[in-house]
């Protein structure tokens, strides 16, 4: 086959600067004439293109003029007969297609050499260009063409047309869809072609015998079977919205339990069919077993390949257990073993992650595991190590550390951050050996290193810190001597705070002094005001007055900083010094807000041009504890993924929306709604909506609710799921089960038309609140009214005639918990005394069904507002009710028949703080005993807790 060679610069003219001028695009554009001159010099033509194409590949952009003027010379040389130059233009014409205009004006030049009488070279780059310019509305009239080369026996034609409808579906799905009985049959295709690859008739070795014989040279076929690869990736996107489809595809492809009656030659398309029946199996374990079963046959394959891919999928199973791993553990270990350093990886990686769950069922290869430590390839090593790190014993852990110390510097950060992951769990699982991980992360910490890998090391001394008291000096000791040299301002912060919470309650806190102080002297102003904050810590917290003293004297140098922030931290704290108030306030204080709810508070009060008469009430933001905002800001946890590569269904999840991203995208929602534009700015929205159907009906309907200063407003984020049905003018109907709820309604917005295509739609119904003052709770039945009408299938358009239809759904709650009340932290003991004189209530319930103090909730399709139901546990039951923060670890009891817990929230709207003590009794005659007290800032609010708790 002719090929074209990229053409590179020598030494002498990259020094010279001849190569920037070789490359330039205004010099590649004024040499575009060669495309005119005639005869038609081949050789310069290609050598122009492959420029052409090198510039495009590195990154460079033609504008619409130039890469049009481009485009149209290139077409010129359709004309030209050799077969290398005409490669290379379609090469051009394809990268040049996505930003030249009227391309498509070549469509009849290209669809020329993708007829049947042409030369075989030129029919798969011309399939590969034509899906690039034609428009997708074009694709009815190329079908045609598209179909008779997907079960072309010669493979390079087959997979350019596999692999084009591939990049075409997104486009003309209508149109891909039709080609699947092809695209089945270029599946079960028993062989390619013959070696000699003629299709025309007789004579020996396709000499002779035929007139139809094409000439020219002829492309030899691929024995890989590689267009079953192709053929298989498009035929799981035609089908992949039909489960039932994908695993009938899956059964008829898999050959049967042992897998040797598959169609399937080619490796990748069984490596891919391999995850698609994970992927199948992971979304209805009810085919567990049939698949299950697929895998192992495929476990004995010829092609280590495939033998891998089953052995992972079956490893990745969910809880999948000891013996479904037994087989694939085997397979994995054989690997370990073979000279292929790949394979090893594979298999090394593989036994890393499956370690986490079934350490025991990975032990059979730790003798294999442990040869791989001297691995010449050191990512091998690393996870031998790890793996062995998380199946061995607690006697093998010196050996194991020892070993690792030898190769740490031989290894990239990347696999420096796994062991050091490995070490931080090992040190949690056998704290007795905290002595020599310590000594050995204290020695990785010196080494040169990148700030992911320094960062892991800080954090698993933190966390032996936090879980292994016995280890918290010599921790300490060894963090001080690294921000002595640290050179990552973020690492010396955390280290200084750290200091700053642990170190006033040690033995001998006045050790740290110099350390933190030299930060001062030594770093920029961020490290100096944490050391400053780092420093008044020690002077509020600590036992001993004379270290008070010396501290005030370090803070009044502080005073002299030359950055403003030092020095008005300096100046807080020395006041902070000399009232205790304020010290309880600004350093002791054991809750922060909740930075998510400030922000979603902030963006409304900016929004909102009349909010700016009068300043942001920082009393409506909820509070969180100090730990719960770590929680919060901390990277994911390590501790149960140490050493294990990341699934792809986690790499392929989106991260889920923040609390104020929520809040934010349903004010936006509700701004575009002129209706909504009188009431104001929205108080409160559900955090999560609630769901009124089942996700397998065919009408999938949630509730979102708006609490607004006098309206309540409910969002139905509506889907319909028949594809061939059209609902029109769809609107909600809310009828309150009480007539006395204290709401009136005000309007509907209906939604016009509501397909499969464009959902989910959103009906937005409006309540007037009669007392806003008041906070009502009440209870809806819903019901979901529509005109359906059928859509024509050739057409898209609904019929004239439908019928009026209803569908109703579950009911909706307007509740104490979650739309008027929030979880804020407090502490609870000096704000219960301080709201002594506030407005108050106490009653008492008596809550028969419940069976225990505490258990897991499990809710049998209870109100949520009512507790005399079957909740199992009345703790869990009240916190999920009212929908606010348990104190002090109050939610779980100490003691079986004795309890009180303590709960704190925050009402919207200015309702202001609320406190609720809940003392308890349990009885097996008489089921629990509540009473409850509730303290308010609004007798209002006192009875809207206990209405929610009353039912």
């Amino acid at each position: 086959m002719a090929s074209f060679a990229m053409v590179f610069p020598s030494k002498k003219e990259d020094e010279s600067g001849l190569s920037s001028y070789y490359n330039n695009k205004t010099t590649i554009i004024q040499e575009a004439r060669v495309f005119n001159e005639s005869p038609i010099s081949p050789r310069k033509c290609r050598a122009l293109l492959t420029r052409i194409v090198y510039l495009l590949y590195v990154g460079e952009t033609f504008g619409t003029q130039e890469a049009t003027t481009l485009f149209f010379g290139t077409t010129k040389l359709f004309q030209h007969k050799d077969s290398a130059l005409r490669q290379a233009v379609y090469l051009a014409i394809k990268e040049l297609a996505t930003t030249a205009e009227d391309v498509i004006m070549v469509t009849s030049s290209i669809m020329k050499d993708m007829q049947n009488n042409s030369e075989v070279i030129y029919k798969p780059n011309a399939i590969r260009a034509l899906c690039k310019i034609i428009d997708p509305s074009m694709a009815q009239g190329v079908e045609r063409f598209f179909k008779a080369a997907i079960v072309d026996k010669n493979p390079s034609i087959a997979s350019a047309a596999l692999v084009s409808a591939y990049h075409l579906f997104p486009h003309a799905k209508d149109v891909v869809k039709r080609w699947v009985n092809e695209v089945q049959e270029a599946i079960n295709a028993k062989s390619s072609s013959t070696f000699f690859g003629s299709t025309g008739g007789g004579g020996y070795l396709g000499f002779g015998g035929g007139s139809n014989q094409p000439s020219g040279p002829q492309a030899l076929p691929s024995t890989s079977f590689i267009a079953q690869y192709h053929a298989l990736g498009l035929l799981y996107l035609i089908r992949q919205q039909d489960r039932m489809a994908i695993t009938k595809m899956i059964q008829q492809l898999g050959g049967g339990k042992s897998g040797a009656g598959t169609t399937l030659k080619n490796p990748m398309a069984l490596c891919m069919l391999i995850r698609y029946a994970a992927k199948v199996m992971e979304e209805d374990p009810n085919v567990q077993r049939q698949i299950v079963d697929l895998l192992e046959g495929w476990l004995r394959h010829k092609s280590d390949m495939v033998n891998f891919e089953a052995a992972r999928a079956l490893c990745e199973m969910k809880n999948v257990s000891a013996a479904q791993v037994v087989k694939p553990i085997a397979v994995l270990q054989v690997f370990l073993t073979t000279p292929k350093p790949v394979l090893k990886f594979a298999a090394a990686r593989t036994l890393a992650a499956l370690a986490l769950t079934h350490p025991s069922s990975v032990a059979t290869c730790n003798i294999d595991l442990e040869t791989l430590i001297a691995d010449p390839n050191r990512s091998v090593a690393t996870y031998a190590i790890t793996t062995l790190l998380k199946t061995g014993n607690e006697a093998s852990v010196d050996r194991l550390i020892k070993q690792i110390t030898g190769f740490m510097s031989e290894i990239s950060d990347e696999f420096k951050v796994i062991i050091v992951d490995a070490i931080r769990s090992l040190c949690l699982k056998f704290p007795s050996k905290h002595a020599s991980m310590l000594t050995f992360l204290s020695s990785v910490l010196r080494d040169e290193g990148g700030y992911d890998f320094k960062r892991a090391v800080v954090e698993a001394m933190f966390d032996m810190i936090k879980f292994i008291p016995e280890s918290k000096e010599q921790a300490l000791s060894h963090l001080c001597e690294f921000i002595e040299d640290c050179e990552f301002t973020k690492l010396s912060v955390r280290i200084l705070h750290l200091l700053g919470v642990e170190g006033p309650h040690s033995p001998q806190p006045a050790k740290y002094i110099r350390f933190i102080y030299n930060r001062v002297v030594l770093e920029n102003a961020t490290v100096r005001a944490a050391a400053v904050t780092s420093l008044a810590k020690f002077g509020v917290n600590s036992a001993e007055p004379t270290l008070k003293k010396s501290i005030t004297v370090l803070l009044n140098r502080c005073l002299d900083d030359v950055d403003d922030e030092v020095r008005d931290r300096a100046a807080l704290y020395l006041k902070v010094f000399k009232v205790q108030s304020l010290a309880d306030t600004y350093v002791k204080e054991e809750s922060v807000f909740s930075l998510a709810a400030l922000e979603s508070k902030l963006v409304a009060y900016v929004k909102d041009p009349a909010a700016a008469a009068e300043a942001f009430d920082v009393s409506s933001v909820p509070k969180i504890s100090r730990a719960q905002a770590a929680a919060e800001a901390a990277r994911p946890s390590t501790l149960d993924t140490i050493g294990a590569p990341l699934s792809k269904k986690v790499a392929d999840a989106p991260a889920a929306p923040s609390a104020a991203e929520k809040q934010s995208a349903y004010a936006q929602q509700l701004s575009e709604v002129p209706e909504f534009a009188p009431y104001g700015p929205v108080i409160n929205s559900s955090a999560t909506p609630s769901q009124l159907t089942e996700n397998e009906t065919e009408y999938q309907v949630n509730c979102v609710k708006h609490i607004f200063k006098e309206h309540i407003v409910f969002q139905f984020n509506i889907s319909n799921t028949i594809p061939d049905t059209v609902l029109e003018q769809v609107s909600m109907i809310m009828v309150p089960q009480s007539e006395d709820c204290g709401l009136v309604e005000d309007f509907i917005i209906n939604l016009p038309a509501l397909s499969a295509a464009n959902s989910p739609g959103v009906v937005y119904v409006s309540f007037t609140r009669e007392n806003p003052e008041l906070y009502a709770i009440a209870s809806f039945q819903c019901t979901l009214k529509f005109t359906s009408k059928e859509l024509d299938p050739s057409t898209g358009v609904p019929e004239e005639e439908g019928y009026e239809d209803e569908y109703q759904v579950e009911e909706v709650e307007l509740s104490a918990g979650g739309d008027y009340i929030v979880p804020s932290y407090a502490s609870f003991g000096s704000e219960w005394e301080r709201m002594r004189s506030s407005p108050n209530a106490t009653e008492t319930f008596a809550l028969s069904a419940m069976e225990s103090l505490k258990g897991r909730s499990n809710i049998y399709g209870v109100k949520k507002s009512n507790l005399i139901l079957k909740f199992p546990a009345a703790c869990d039951s009240i916190i999920e009710v009212l929908n606010m923060e348990p104190l002090g670890g109050s939610e779980v009891p100490a003691a079986p028949t004795v309890h009180t817990l303590q709960l704190s929230g925050l009402v919207t709207g200015g309702g202001g703080k609320v406190l609720v003590r809940c003392r308890m009794t349990f009885s097996h005659g008489s089921g629990v005993t509540l009473e409850l007290g509730v303290r308010a800032e609004s007798q209002e609010v006192c009875d809207l807790v206990l209405a929610a708790v009353g039912g």
